[in-house]
Protein backbone atom coordinates (compact mmCIF):
# COMPACT_ATOMS: atom_id res chain seq x y z
CA UNK A 1 0.00 0.00 0.00
CA UNK A 2 1.54 3.36 -1.00
CA UNK A 3 1.83 6.06 1.66
CA UNK A 4 -1.10 8.45 1.32
CA UNK A 5 -0.84 11.87 2.93
CA UNK A 6 -3.98 13.36 4.46
CA UNK A 7 -5.05 16.44 2.45
CA UNK A 8 -4.56 18.85 5.37
CA UNK A 9 -1.08 17.43 6.00
CA UNK A 10 -0.12 18.89 2.62
CA UNK A 11 -0.59 22.33 4.21
CA UNK A 12 0.53 21.38 7.74
CA UNK A 13 -2.74 22.81 9.06
CA UNK A 14 -2.18 21.54 12.61
CA UNK A 15 0.85 23.85 12.84
CA UNK A 16 -1.58 26.78 12.57
CA UNK A 17 -3.78 25.60 15.47
CA UNK A 18 -3.34 25.91 19.22
CA UNK A 19 -3.31 22.86 21.48
CA UNK A 20 -6.78 23.82 22.76
CA UNK A 21 -8.15 24.11 19.23
CA UNK A 22 -6.75 20.69 18.30
CA UNK A 23 -8.24 19.17 21.46
CA UNK A 24 -11.70 20.60 20.69
CA UNK A 25 -11.48 19.47 17.08
CA UNK A 26 -10.45 15.96 18.07
CA UNK A 27 -13.20 15.70 20.69
CA UNK A 28 -15.87 16.59 18.13
CA UNK A 29 -14.28 14.29 15.56
CA UNK A 30 -14.48 11.36 17.98
CA UNK A 31 -18.12 12.11 18.68
CA UNK A 32 -18.89 12.17 14.97
CA UNK A 33 -16.96 8.93 14.38
CA UNK A 34 -18.61 7.12 17.28
CA UNK A 35 -22.16 8.51 17.19
CA UNK A 36 -22.95 10.00 13.80
CA UNK A 37 -21.14 7.94 11.16
CA UNK A 38 -22.61 4.55 12.21
CA UNK A 39 -26.16 5.92 11.86
CA UNK A 40 -26.09 8.71 9.30
CA UNK A 41 -26.79 6.63 6.20
CA UNK A 42 -29.90 5.19 7.83
CA UNK A 43 -31.07 8.62 8.99
CA UNK A 44 -30.48 10.09 5.55
CA UNK A 45 -32.26 7.25 3.76
CA UNK A 46 -35.26 7.30 6.11
CA UNK A 47 -35.43 11.08 6.33
CA UNK A 48 -35.66 10.85 10.11
CA UNK A 49 -33.24 11.96 12.80
CA UNK A 50 -33.32 11.81 16.63
CA UNK A 51 -32.81 15.57 16.83
CA UNK A 52 -33.73 16.03 20.48
CA UNK A 53 -31.50 13.18 21.61
CA UNK A 54 -28.58 14.51 19.60
CA UNK A 55 -29.18 18.03 20.91
CA UNK A 56 -28.92 16.82 24.51
CA UNK A 57 -25.71 14.97 23.70
CA UNK A 58 -24.14 17.92 21.93
CA UNK A 59 -25.41 20.30 24.60
CA UNK A 60 -23.62 18.20 27.22
CA UNK A 61 -20.46 18.61 25.14
CA UNK A 62 -20.88 22.40 25.11
CA UNK A 63 -21.41 22.63 21.35
CA UNK A 64 -24.67 24.62 21.37
CA UNK A 65 -23.94 28.35 21.42
CA UNK A 66 -20.33 27.45 22.16
CA UNK A 67 -19.05 30.82 20.88
CA UNK A 68 -21.38 32.79 23.19
CA UNK A 69 -20.54 33.80 26.77
CA UNK A 70 -22.56 33.37 29.94
CA UNK A 71 -25.95 31.71 30.47
CA UNK A 72 -24.44 28.23 30.36
CA UNK A 73 -22.60 28.81 27.06
CA UNK A 74 -19.01 27.66 26.65
CA UNK A 75 -17.57 31.05 25.70
CA UNK A 76 -15.06 29.61 23.22
CA UNK A 77 -13.42 31.34 20.28
CA UNK A 78 -14.45 31.66 16.66
CA UNK A 79 -11.82 29.21 15.43
CA UNK A 80 -12.93 26.69 18.08
CA UNK A 81 -16.48 27.01 16.80
CA UNK A 82 -15.39 26.79 13.18
CA UNK A 83 -13.40 23.60 13.75
CA UNK A 84 -16.37 22.05 15.54
CA UNK A 85 -18.59 22.93 12.56
CA UNK A 86 -16.03 21.37 10.21
CA UNK A 87 -16.03 18.07 12.09
CA UNK A 88 -19.82 18.02 12.46
CA UNK A 89 -20.31 18.58 8.73
CA UNK A 90 -17.75 15.90 7.94
CA UNK A 91 -20.42 13.70 9.50
CA UNK A 92 -23.32 15.40 7.73
CA UNK A 93 -24.46 18.92 6.85
CA UNK A 94 -27.74 18.25 8.67
CA UNK A 95 -25.93 17.67 11.96
CA UNK A 96 -23.98 20.90 11.61
CA UNK A 97 -27.22 22.71 10.68
CA UNK A 98 -28.91 21.50 13.86
CA UNK A 99 -26.08 23.03 15.88
CA UNK A 100 -25.63 26.24 13.91
CA UNK A 101 -29.34 27.10 13.68
CA UNK A 102 -29.79 26.66 17.42
CA UNK A 103 -26.52 28.38 18.37
CA UNK A 104 -25.74 30.95 15.67
CA UNK A 105 -29.28 31.96 14.76
CA UNK A 106 -31.76 31.43 17.61
CA UNK A 107 -29.34 31.70 20.55
CA UNK A 108 -27.24 34.45 19.02
CA UNK A 109 -30.33 36.57 18.32
CA UNK A 110 -31.50 36.27 21.94
CA UNK A 111 -27.97 36.75 23.31
CA UNK A 112 -27.24 39.84 21.19
CA UNK A 113 -30.64 41.53 21.06
CA UNK A 114 -32.83 39.98 23.73
CA UNK A 115 -33.90 41.28 27.11
CA UNK A 116 -32.27 39.91 30.22
CA UNK A 117 -35.44 37.96 30.97
CA UNK A 118 -35.39 36.41 27.47
CA UNK A 119 -31.75 35.46 27.91
CA UNK A 120 -32.28 33.92 31.33
CA UNK A 121 -35.37 32.03 30.15
CA UNK A 122 -34.03 30.53 26.95
CA UNK A 123 -30.25 30.53 26.69
CA UNK A 124 -29.44 28.03 29.48
CA UNK A 125 -31.96 25.43 28.26
CA UNK A 126 -30.85 25.89 24.65
CA UNK A 127 -27.17 25.63 25.57
CA UNK A 128 -27.81 22.37 27.43
CA UNK A 129 -29.81 20.90 24.54
CA UNK A 130 -32.87 20.45 26.76
CA UNK A 131 -34.63 22.79 24.34
CA UNK A 132 -34.09 23.44 20.64
CA UNK A 133 -34.42 26.68 18.70
CA UNK A 134 -35.25 27.72 15.17
CA UNK A 135 -35.10 30.96 13.19
CA UNK A 136 -37.96 32.30 11.10
CA UNK A 137 -36.83 34.73 8.40
CA UNK A 138 -37.22 33.13 4.96
CA UNK A 139 -40.67 33.07 3.38
CA UNK A 140 -41.92 31.07 0.41
CA UNK A 141 -41.77 34.11 -1.89
CA UNK A 142 -38.94 35.99 -0.18
CA UNK A 143 -35.62 34.19 0.11
CA UNK A 144 -32.82 36.48 -1.06
CA UNK A 145 -35.08 39.51 -0.51
CA UNK A 146 -36.07 39.25 3.17
CA UNK A 147 -37.10 42.90 3.17
CA UNK A 148 -40.16 41.90 1.16
CA UNK A 149 -41.52 39.64 3.91
CA UNK A 150 -45.28 39.56 4.41
CA UNK A 151 -45.39 38.22 7.97
CA UNK A 152 -46.90 40.97 10.13
CA UNK A 153 -47.07 41.77 13.83
CA UNK A 154 -49.57 44.39 15.00
CA UNK A 155 -50.09 45.98 18.37
CA UNK A 156 -53.24 45.00 20.23
CA UNK A 157 -53.20 46.83 23.54
CA UNK A 158 -50.11 45.65 25.38
CA UNK A 159 -49.87 42.52 23.19
CA UNK A 160 -48.78 41.70 19.66
CA UNK A 161 -50.76 39.72 17.08
CA UNK A 162 -48.52 37.77 14.70
CA UNK A 163 -49.76 36.54 11.30
CA UNK A 164 -47.89 34.98 8.39
CA UNK A 165 -45.65 32.06 7.53
CA UNK A 166 -41.99 31.13 7.20
CA UNK A 167 -40.48 28.49 4.91
CA UNK A 168 -37.45 26.17 4.92
CA UNK A 169 -37.06 26.41 8.69
CA UNK A 170 -34.45 24.02 10.10
CA UNK A 171 -35.53 22.42 13.41
CA UNK A 172 -39.06 23.77 12.96
CA UNK A 173 -40.95 20.65 14.04
CA UNK A 174 -38.66 19.87 16.97
CA UNK A 175 -38.00 23.40 18.23
CA UNK A 176 -39.28 24.73 21.54
CA UNK A 177 -38.77 28.36 20.60
CA UNK A 178 -38.57 30.34 17.36
CA UNK A 179 -37.02 33.72 16.73
CA UNK A 180 -39.42 35.16 14.14
CA UNK A 181 -38.93 38.32 12.11
CA UNK A 182 -42.00 40.30 11.07
CA UNK A 183 -43.10 43.64 9.70
CA UNK A 184 -44.52 46.08 12.25
CA UNK A 185 -45.53 49.73 12.21
CA UNK A 186 -42.08 50.31 13.73
CA UNK A 187 -40.27 48.45 10.92
CA UNK A 188 -38.98 44.87 10.94
CA UNK A 189 -38.72 43.44 14.46
CA UNK A 190 -37.77 40.11 15.96
CA UNK A 191 -40.01 38.12 18.31
CA UNK A 192 -39.29 35.27 20.69
CA UNK A 193 -42.13 32.83 20.06
CA UNK A 194 -42.58 29.66 22.15
CA UNK A 195 -43.65 26.95 19.74
CA UNK A 196 -46.50 25.81 21.99
CA UNK A 197 -48.22 29.21 21.68
CA UNK A 198 -51.80 28.98 20.36
CA UNK A 199 -51.96 29.60 16.62
CA UNK A 200 -48.43 28.37 15.86
CA UNK A 201 -48.22 25.40 13.49
CA UNK A 202 -45.16 23.60 12.15
CA UNK A 203 -45.60 21.57 8.96
CA UNK A 204 -42.84 19.09 8.16
CA UNK A 205 -41.45 19.37 4.61
CA UNK A 206 -41.26 15.97 2.96
CA UNK A 207 -39.74 14.59 -0.26
CA UNK A 208 -36.40 16.36 0.16
CA UNK A 209 -33.43 14.96 -1.74
CA UNK A 210 -30.97 17.04 0.30
CA UNK A 211 -30.44 17.54 4.04
CA UNK A 212 -32.56 14.49 4.70
CA UNK A 213 -30.90 14.02 8.09
CA UNK A 214 -32.33 17.36 9.18
CA UNK A 215 -35.78 18.59 10.19
CA UNK A 216 -37.08 21.19 7.72
CA UNK A 217 -40.45 22.86 8.21
CA UNK A 218 -42.95 25.51 7.28
CA UNK A 219 -44.05 27.67 10.20
CA UNK A 220 -47.55 29.18 10.13
CA UNK A 221 -48.72 31.92 12.50
CA UNK A 222 -52.49 32.40 12.65
CA UNK A 223 -53.46 35.33 14.90
CA UNK A 224 -50.77 34.37 17.40
CA UNK A 225 -51.10 36.52 20.51
CA UNK A 226 -47.76 37.40 22.09
CA UNK A 227 -47.07 39.50 25.18
CA UNK A 228 -45.54 42.90 24.72
CA UNK A 229 -42.19 41.69 26.00
CA UNK A 230 -41.92 39.00 23.27
CA UNK A 231 -40.18 41.50 20.99
CA UNK A 232 -36.37 41.58 20.90
CA UNK A 233 -35.68 45.03 22.35
CA UNK A 234 -32.10 45.41 21.16
CA UNK A 235 -32.49 45.80 17.41
CA UNK A 236 -34.81 47.01 14.66
CA UNK A 237 -34.79 46.64 10.88
CA UNK A 238 -32.93 44.07 8.81
CA UNK A 239 -29.72 44.64 10.75
CA UNK A 240 -30.94 42.09 13.30
CA UNK A 241 -31.57 39.06 11.11
CA UNK A 242 -28.66 39.83 8.77
CA UNK A 243 -26.18 39.96 11.65
CA UNK A 244 -27.49 36.58 12.83
CA UNK A 245 -27.04 35.19 9.34
CA UNK A 246 -23.43 36.36 9.34
CA UNK A 247 -22.85 34.29 12.47
CA UNK A 248 -24.31 31.20 10.79
CA UNK A 249 -22.42 31.85 7.55
CA UNK A 250 -19.16 31.89 9.44
CA UNK A 251 -19.86 28.34 10.62
CA UNK A 252 -20.58 27.34 7.04
CA UNK A 253 -17.19 28.68 5.92
CA UNK A 254 -15.62 25.93 8.03
CA UNK A 255 -18.44 23.38 7.84
CA UNK A 256 -18.41 22.97 4.08
CA UNK A 257 -14.74 22.02 4.26
CA UNK A 258 -15.65 19.12 6.52
CA UNK A 259 -17.97 17.67 3.90
CA UNK A 260 -15.35 18.31 1.22
CA UNK A 261 -12.61 16.67 3.27
CA UNK A 262 -14.73 13.58 3.83
CA UNK A 263 -15.40 13.35 0.08
CA UNK A 264 -11.73 13.76 -0.81
CA UNK A 265 -10.60 11.26 1.85
CA UNK A 266 -13.07 8.78 0.41
CA UNK A 267 -11.92 9.43 -3.16
CA UNK A 268 -8.24 9.00 -2.26
CA UNK A 269 -8.85 5.74 -0.40
CA UNK A 270 -11.01 4.43 -3.22
CA UNK A 271 -8.53 5.43 -5.93
CA UNK A 272 -5.68 3.67 -4.13
CA UNK A 273 -7.56 0.41 -3.58
CA UNK A 274 -9.72 0.23 -6.72
CA UNK A 275 -7.98 -1.39 -9.69
CA UNK A 276 -8.73 -0.94 -13.37
CA UNK A 277 -6.53 -2.25 -16.20
CA UNK A 278 -4.45 -4.09 -13.57
CA UNK A 279 -3.39 -0.98 -11.67
CA UNK A 280 -4.96 1.27 -9.01
CA UNK A 281 -7.00 4.24 -10.21
CA UNK A 282 -4.63 6.45 -8.23
CA UNK A 283 -1.82 5.43 -10.57
CA UNK A 284 -3.40 7.17 -13.57
CA UNK A 285 -2.36 10.73 -14.37
CA UNK A 286 -5.92 11.98 -14.89
CA UNK A 287 -6.94 10.69 -11.46
CA UNK A 288 -3.89 12.22 -9.81
CA UNK A 289 -4.67 15.56 -11.41
CA UNK A 290 -8.21 15.41 -9.98
CA UNK A 291 -6.90 14.56 -6.54
CA UNK A 292 -4.16 17.21 -6.66
CA UNK A 293 -6.59 19.94 -7.73
CA UNK A 294 -9.02 18.97 -4.99
CA UNK A 295 -6.27 18.83 -2.37
CA UNK A 296 -5.05 22.31 -3.27
CA UNK A 297 -8.57 23.75 -3.34
CA UNK A 298 -9.38 22.20 0.04
CA UNK A 299 -6.15 23.47 1.61
CA UNK A 300 -6.67 26.97 0.24
CA UNK A 301 -10.21 26.98 1.59
CA UNK A 302 -8.91 25.96 5.02
CA UNK A 303 -6.33 28.75 5.04
CA UNK A 304 -9.10 31.23 4.18
CA UNK A 305 -11.35 29.87 6.93
CA UNK A 306 -8.59 30.09 9.55
CA UNK A 307 -7.70 33.63 8.49
CA UNK A 308 -11.34 34.69 8.82
CA UNK A 309 -11.54 32.92 12.17
CA UNK A 310 -8.53 34.81 13.49
CA UNK A 311 -10.08 38.09 12.28
CA UNK A 312 -13.33 37.21 14.02
CA UNK A 313 -11.55 36.38 17.26
CA UNK A 314 -9.92 39.83 17.04
CA UNK A 315 -13.38 41.41 16.40
CA UNK A 316 -12.12 42.70 13.05
CA UNK A 317 -14.14 40.65 10.57
CA UNK A 318 -16.46 42.47 8.18
CA UNK A 319 -19.66 41.08 6.59
CA UNK A 320 -18.20 41.11 3.08
CA UNK A 321 -15.29 38.99 4.31
CA UNK A 322 -17.73 36.40 5.61
CA UNK A 323 -19.32 36.49 2.14
CA UNK A 324 -15.92 35.80 0.58
CA UNK A 325 -15.59 32.73 2.79
CA UNK A 326 -19.09 31.43 2.17
CA UNK A 327 -18.85 32.09 -1.58
CA UNK A 328 -15.49 30.38 -1.99
CA UNK A 329 -15.82 27.46 0.38
CA UNK A 330 -19.38 26.41 -0.45
CA UNK A 331 -18.49 26.49 -4.14
CA UNK A 332 -15.21 24.66 -3.55
CA UNK A 333 -16.84 21.98 -1.42
CA UNK A 334 -19.53 21.27 -4.00
CA UNK A 335 -16.92 21.04 -6.76
CA UNK A 336 -14.87 18.59 -4.65
CA UNK A 337 -17.93 16.47 -3.94
CA UNK A 338 -18.80 16.27 -7.63
CA UNK A 339 -15.25 15.44 -8.70
CA UNK A 340 -14.93 12.84 -5.94
CA UNK A 341 -18.13 11.25 -7.16
CA UNK A 342 -16.61 10.93 -10.63
CA UNK A 343 -13.64 9.01 -9.21
CA UNK A 344 -15.95 6.55 -7.49
CA UNK A 345 -17.88 5.96 -10.71
CA UNK A 346 -21.13 4.05 -10.22
CA UNK A 347 -20.22 3.34 -6.59
CA UNK A 348 -20.34 7.08 -6.03
CA UNK A 349 -24.12 7.21 -6.29
CA UNK A 350 -24.82 4.73 -3.48
CA UNK A 351 -24.99 5.28 0.27
CA UNK A 352 -22.24 2.69 0.68
CA UNK A 353 -20.00 5.74 0.36
CA UNK A 354 -20.69 9.22 1.80
CA UNK A 355 -19.99 11.22 -1.35
CA UNK A 356 -23.46 11.43 -2.95
CA UNK A 357 -24.98 12.27 0.45
CA UNK A 358 -22.51 15.13 0.93
CA UNK A 359 -23.00 16.22 -2.65
CA UNK A 360 -26.78 16.41 -2.27
CA UNK A 361 -26.46 18.23 1.05
CA UNK A 362 -24.02 20.75 -0.36
CA UNK A 363 -26.52 21.69 -3.05
CA UNK A 364 -28.61 23.12 -0.19
CA UNK A 365 -25.66 24.67 1.63
CA UNK A 366 -24.65 26.33 -1.66
CA UNK A 367 -28.04 28.06 -1.60
CA UNK A 368 -28.96 28.74 2.02
CA UNK A 369 -27.62 31.51 4.26
CA UNK A 370 -27.28 33.62 1.12
CA UNK A 371 -27.14 32.12 -2.36
CA UNK A 372 -23.95 31.92 -4.36
CA UNK A 373 -25.31 34.75 -6.52
CA UNK A 374 -26.02 37.06 -3.58
CA UNK A 375 -22.59 36.58 -2.04
CA UNK A 376 -21.06 37.21 -5.47
CA UNK A 377 -22.86 40.56 -5.55
CA UNK A 378 -21.78 41.40 -2.00
CA UNK A 379 -18.16 40.85 -3.03
CA UNK A 380 -18.74 42.74 -6.28
CA UNK A 381 -20.15 45.72 -4.43
CA UNK A 382 -17.21 45.66 -2.03
CA UNK A 383 -14.76 45.79 -4.95
CA UNK A 384 -16.58 48.42 -7.00
CA UNK A 385 -18.69 50.41 -4.57
CA UNK A 386 -21.67 49.82 -6.86
CA UNK A 387 -24.62 47.69 -5.63
CA UNK A 388 -25.98 45.47 -8.41
CA UNK A 389 -28.70 43.55 -6.60
CA UNK A 390 -31.57 44.72 -8.80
Amino acid sequence: MPHAQHPFELYDIDHLLTAEEIAIRDTVRRYVDDRIRPEIDRWFESGEIPARELAREMGAMGLLGMHLTGYGCAGLGAVDYGLACLELEAGDSGIRSLVSVTGSLAMYAIHAFGSEDQRQTWLPVLASGQSLGCFGLTEADFGSNPGGMRTMAKRDGDDWILDGSKMWITNGNVADVAVVWARTDEGIRGFVVPMDTAGVTANLIHRKMSLRASVTSELVFDSVRLPGDAVLPGVGGLKGPLSCLNEARFGIVFGTLGAARDCLDTAIDYAITREQFDRPLAGFQLTQRKLADMGVALGNGMLLALHLGRLKDEHRIRPEQVSVGKLNNARTALDIARESRSILGANGVTLEYPVIRHMNNLESVFTYEGTNEMHTLVVGESLTGIPAYR
